[in-house]
């Protein structure tokens, strides 16, 4: 599909303001990109560079052709509305005459922002809505204000182009004049001479006044310019931290080619503004101090870590990283750019560019050279198979243990620009990293990068994090990762987060709403939780872990109830028919999955069982739904589905007979231990009771909505009475909690004969 085909169903979405800076009226409207859409796009517009002078007789040739063009389809148009604003618009396409490189080049920009537009938005439904897309927008806009700038530069060079035509027509009237009065010796109170003399003076006073408006326009160029770049500077600090929020599940669009073209914009710029500084024919140190400040910041800032660093990396073993140089087309060519990379401390990040910073780690493979992909337009340094063979560490303050201290690496290189007379230094620094020496590690280690990147200011001192945040902020963090790292769009909905809470502040009976209340880093991952011996995230990462890689789809179609506390669990399974289960994490066990049912009780009433959670090595071995499919304890998960209609497509197929006359084995899990003789008997799976309303052959299936949720059976005022100390819990009661219960060895052989008489 041609991409202003695309695009036109597009605009549909964007907003006026967006459609009016991608295609200002004055310069190139959108009847221009409609009308001559197929040979706009057949022609090599990524060729043009404004410095790219041997190609200006090209550019020349396409921006007549254009002009003709618009000439024909007026002519053939019957609207005469049409005919007479395409007239209007070749007219317009006249003030790049003189500049035919500038309108390439604005050609050439269009069409790059048109393919980001469409490549940020192919992913997205709804693009204004987007996250994403709000974020593309304000870079969008903001290169808009860059088009307009460029547009002032072209009028500041008008205006010399004119002064010097108006100063040449003074000295020759002047000239003139004077040789008159010599050679014929007119009276200088004379008409005639009186009449020149006016003249000259009329001439006089307009190259005045288009010299104070040429210093005008140049000093609001400036302006301009510094605005510009202050915003550019900006957005490359919220890409950052875009990127660095991807850590904990955050959306994040990580293609530079606008804020690329924002910067090569922005330096063209600059070098045409010190161009037309010099032929002033005047100092002005203001202006010439302004510019030369602007160029190197932009030449400093447009160094981009565009593939970070592993945040946790542990010593001896391999990693990679690469950076990208956003001004890589306009280096100086010779010399090829190495980058050096070395890991700084906290300290020396926050003096970064005060003092030299020494090593504190020996860093295997740390240079690369800045290399240019003609393909893709960028100039990117890769540092392959890096290393860290050993660290020095600071002295720990406190508590603080290893895997709390963070580190950084520190890119830094010489670089010369096209048209500047000196070289720059550039550096940046990576993402916060911690670094470890064994995999024991790793888990403290993460806690300390999502705390950091979840909490952190745009702006701060490096690294900088607070103590303490509200609940609500956690929680958000703890959502977006789960859901990132299962890659689900099932949210853990309000009963997980209020157990999540619960759990963290240790308030199994607190029933309000936990949102400003106020969670440490210690509660986080430094203090283990009451009774256990594990931290909150070290639980919760196991949790995540184990959804990961084994119940991700189970999660995904609802059929995991996931966190919940036991006295939440009673009071929603109390009044349900015994074989009524759901599945839940283990709040014992890091990385545990448990089945919670209903069953009879010796005394006549009901206990509500746990049984031993399953961890990854249970389901490496065999999967949930076969597990489920084993168990004839449980017949219905909350509140009252079939579990063979749920699971089926869960379960696995039967395996074929063994060749050779082996007898086959299979395994399946019972509930109870062999040695205290509570095994409960094998029968066959059987199916639902045929009074059910809820048979194999009757489920309403269209009762399963994806995402399904359990929760949705729960009322508000079982929610509140699940945290309220009014509910007692003793073991008179006619529904209690047993202990998890064992399934042996969690999996019992089961041998079925089988002869084969070949």
């Amino acid at each position: 599909m041609a991409q202003w085909t695309r695009i036109s169903q597009l605009i549909q979405y964007l907003p006026d303001q967006t459609i009016n800076d991608l295609y200002p009226s004055a310069t190139f409207a959108i009847e221009i990109r409609h009308f001559l859409s197929d040979w706009i796009e057949q022609q090599r517009w990524e060729d043009f560079t404004l410095d790219s002078v041997e190609l200006e007789g090209k550019a020349q040739s396409l921006l007549d052709e254009i002009i003709l063009l618009l000439q024909s389809f007026s002519q053939q148009n019957a609207n005469v509305v049409d005919k007479m604003k395409l007239m209007q618009i070749s007219r317009n396409l006249t003030i790049f005459q003189q500049q035919p490189l500038q309108f390439a080049v604005m050609v050439r920009d269009t069409l790059r922002k048109e393919r980001i537009l469409l490549g940020a938005t192919s992913q997205v439904n709804s693009p204004p809505l987007h996250p994403q897309y709000a974020a593309l927008e304000s870079t969008f806009s903001s290169t808009q204000d860059v088009d307009h700038l460029v547009l002032k530069v072209l009028e500041v060079q008008d205006v010399r182009q004119k002064m010097h035509q108006l100063q040449e027509e003074l000295n020759l009237k002047y000239d003139s004049l004077q040789g008159t009065v010599q050679q014929n010796g007119l009276d200088p109170t004379n008409s005639e001479h009186q009449k020149h003399q006016n003249h000259v003076q009329q001439l006089e006073f307009k190259v005045k006044a288009m010299a104070t408006k040429r210093f005008q326009l140049l000093k609001e160029c400036v302006d301009c310019l510094d605005q510009c770049q202050t915003r550019l500077v900006s957005r490359l600090k919220v890409w950052r931290c875009e990127q660095y929020k991807a850590t904990i599940g955050h959306p994040f669009n990580d293609n530079l080619n606008l804020l690329q073209t924002w910067c090569e914009q922005l330096l063209g710029v600059n070098g045409k503004l010190r161009q037309e500084l010099m032929l002033l024919g005047e100092v002005i140190p203001e202006l010439q101090e302004r510019l030369g400040q602007l160029l190197q910041v932009l030449i400093q800032s447009s160094l981009v870590v565009d593939k970070q660093p592993p945040q946790v990396i542990k010593t001896q073993s391999k990693f990679s990283t690469m950076v990208r140089y956003l001004l890589g087309e306009k280096v100086a060519p010779g010399k090829p750019v190495v980058l050096k990379a070395q890991i700084i401390n906290e300290l020396q990040a926050r003096n970064l560019g005060s003092a030299p910073c020494d090593n504190v780690a020996e860093l295997i493979n740390n240079s690369a050279i800045l290399e240019h992909n003609t393909a893709s337009k960028s100039t990117c340094a890769t540092f392959r198979n890096m290393s860290i063979k050993k660290i020095k560490r600071a002295d720990r303050k406190g508590s603080e243990s290893v895997t709390e201290e963070k580190f950084a690496l520190l890119f830094s290189a010489e670089i010369s620009i096209t048209g500047c007379d000196t070289p720059y230094r550039i550096q940046m620094i990576s993402l916060p990293l911690v670094i470890i020496v064994h995999g024991s590690q790793d888990n403290n280690a993460l806690a300390t990068i999502i705390w950091d990147c979840a909490f952190s200011e745009t702006d701060r001192v490096p690294f900088v994090v607070p103590e303490r945040v509200p609940w609500r902020l956690m929680c958000s963090t703890l959502n977006s990762k789960f859901t990132s790292e299962a890659q689900t769009q099932h949210n853990l909905d309000q009963y997980n987060q209020h157990f999540l809470a619960q759990k963290i502040f240790n308030k199994p009976d607190f029933a309000d709403d936990f949102s400003n209340m106020m969670v440490s880093w210690a509660q986080f991952n430094k203090e283990v939780l009451p009774g256990r011996v594990f931290t909150f995230w070290q639980w919760f990462e196991g949790v995540m872990e184990l959804t990961k890689k084994h119940l991700k789809t189970y999660w995904s179609d609802g059929l995991i109830f996931g966190f919940i506390g036991k006295q939440h669990l009673h009071l929603i399974l109390k009044d349900r028919p015994n074989g009524t289960f759901l599945l839940r994490f283990s709040d014992s066990e890091i990385g545990g999955i448990t089945i919670a049912y209903v069953s009879a009780a010796k005394n006549g009433g009901q206990i509500i069982q746990n049984i031993q959670p399953f961890t990854k090595r249970d389901l490496d071995i065999r999967c949930l739904g076969d597990r489920i499919r084993d168990l004839n304890e449980i017949t219905y998960l909350y509140p009252d589905f079939p579990k063979h209609d749920v699971f089926k497509k869960y379960y696995s197929e039967p395996q074929p007979s063994p060749l050779g006359g082996y007898i086959p084995v299979s395994l399946e899990i019972r509930v109870g231990s062999r040695e205290s003789g509570s095994v409960s008997p094998h029968v066959p799976n059987a199916a639902p009771h045929a009074e059910s309303p809820h048979n194999a052959a009757g489920f309403p299936m269209h009762q399963l909505q994806q995402p399904f949720s359990p929760q949705e059976s729960i009322t508000q005022d079982q929610m509140e009475t699940a945290a309220s100390p009014a509910v007692d819990f003793n073991l008179n009661d006619s529904i209690v909690f047993d202990n998890d219960l064992a399934t042996g060895d969690n999996m019992d052989l089961v041998l079925d004969s089988f002869l084969n008489f070949s």
